[in-house]
């Protein structure tokens, strides 16, 4: 049933009038400490009580169970009924002021705190713009110090956020129907994109089929591979049965290989020693030493000393003059083997690289404090000649080669 459809019987004629104002109220008495009861309010505060603090399905069941022949109402009428009742203390009255307090417990806590009506004018002030208004509503229009003044703004600040309310609904109805469009064309962007993922999975799936079924055939040609080389295996076995010594013969070829690559090594190694031989009669012969000025003070260097083979590890020093340490220790006859000091090698190679060398020549100023302790350690443990230098030049590593000459 619409508004104009709706005719008022003489019972509810005055509740159609529930949100007309009577005008302003003179002062009251003050009430001393008591709070207001919903039917001690003034009748214009009966309908935006109603109307904003209590939802309408709370409403509608306690008129049904005070006044069940106005159960079936609509929402309007309804509401009028209860402002009209609200008038006088009534069990529908009753009802709604219990169901008040119930609901806004802890507001009517919080605003029993307060003693004066500027206290209450501002704490009313400081909750009527969010959701705790409702609450801040029932407690303030109850509480003693609710005057006529306070009475008249809270009606004016609700009737205005109704208003407020009003024009916000129509906004979002507005931006509502807007995003009802929006939802129609993205479904239909998705609709479209449904179809293209059904499409494409129609594709992978005849991809799928088909790698299926190479996998199917490549399976098929590894069964029958393993099959061929059993066959192979079988005759091999069979051959092997037909000649006992063909193992032994293939070992004994396989040891004539590791000889010959042996008989190469030595061949290799004796020209070394030619060349160390012819080496060392050349050092026989006087000669005139350069002296060394790259970035150090000028020393003569003294004559190489003869290694004999072994293997010299150089921990730490430039990585410029590696190459020069090289071409030193191998012109003395020894191997050459390097470690930076823990720069950019790792210091748990060193320890494979020290079990490696014969003698150990140690730049203490380029390595770092794990590989010297290592060094130092390595070498007592094991019995190992080292020599510690904190020039890394050429001319510190040749004095260190002649103290490690035997």
């Amino acid at each position: 049933m619409s508004l104009l459809e709706f005719q008022p019987n003489a019972a509810s004629a005055s509740a159609l009038a529930c949100c007309a104002h009577e005008g302003p109220k003179l002062d009251v008495p003050d009430p001393g400490s008591r709070r207001r009861r919903l039917w001690d309010l003034d009748s214009a505060t009966h309908c935006p009580v109603l109307g904003v603090c209590l939802p309408i399905d709370l409403l509608r069941r306690l008129v049904g169970k005070a006044l069940p022949a106005h159960a079936a109402d609509d929402d309007y009428r309804l509401h009028c009924i209860a402002v009209s009742e609200c008038k006088r203390r009534a069990a529908l009255s009753e009802a709604l002021h219990k169901a008040l307090e119930a609901r806004f417990a802890p507001a009517l806590r919080q605003a029993a705190a307060l003693r004066s009506t500027a206290a209450l004018s501002a704490a009313w002030r400081e909750r009527r713009d969010d959701e705790r208004m409702p609450g801040a509503l029932w407690a303030t229009l109850t509480h003693p110090r609710c005057d006529t003044v306070l009475e008249n703004q809270l009606l004016a600040d609700v009737h205005m956020l109704q208003h407020q309310l009003g024009a916000a609904q129509r906004v979002d109805r507005a931006r509502f129907e807007a995003l009802q469009a929006d939802n129609a064309g993205l479904r239909a962007e998705v609709e479209a994109l449904r179809r293209r993922l059904q499409d494409h999975g129609t594709t992978l799936q005849a991809r799928l089929d088909i790698a299926q079924a190479q996998a199917m055939r490549m399976r098929a040609e590894g069964i029958g591979r393993d099959t061929a080389l059993a066959a192979l295996q079988d005759e091999l076995q069979s051959l092997q049965a037909q000649a006992p010594g063909l193992k032994a013969r293939a070992e004994l070829a396989r040891r004539v290989q590791e000889q010959a690559e042996r008989i190469a090594e030595l061949e290799r190694e004796l020209r070394a020693r030619q060349q160390l031989a012819e080496l060392r009669e050349l050092r026989a012969v006087p000669a005139a030493v350069p002296a060394e000025a790259v970035g150090e003070t000028t020393v003569a260097a003294p004559p190489p000393p003869v290694l004999g083979d072994r293997a010299v590890l150089c921990v730490g020093g430039r990585p410029a003059s590696v190459p020069l340490y090289r071409h030193i220790v191998e012109r003395s006859g020894g191997r050459f083997l390097h470690h930076d000091g823990g720069e950019e090698h790792g210091v748990h190679r060193l320890d494979a690289t020290l079990s490696a060398a014969d003698l150990v020549i140690c730049q203490t100023g380029c390595v770092s404090h794990d590989a010297y302790w290592r060094v130092k350690e390595h070498c007592k443990r094991h019995g190992k000649r080292c020599v510690f230098i904190e020039n890394p030049g050429s001319a510190s590593l040749k004095r260190a080669l002649a103290e490690l000459q035997p």
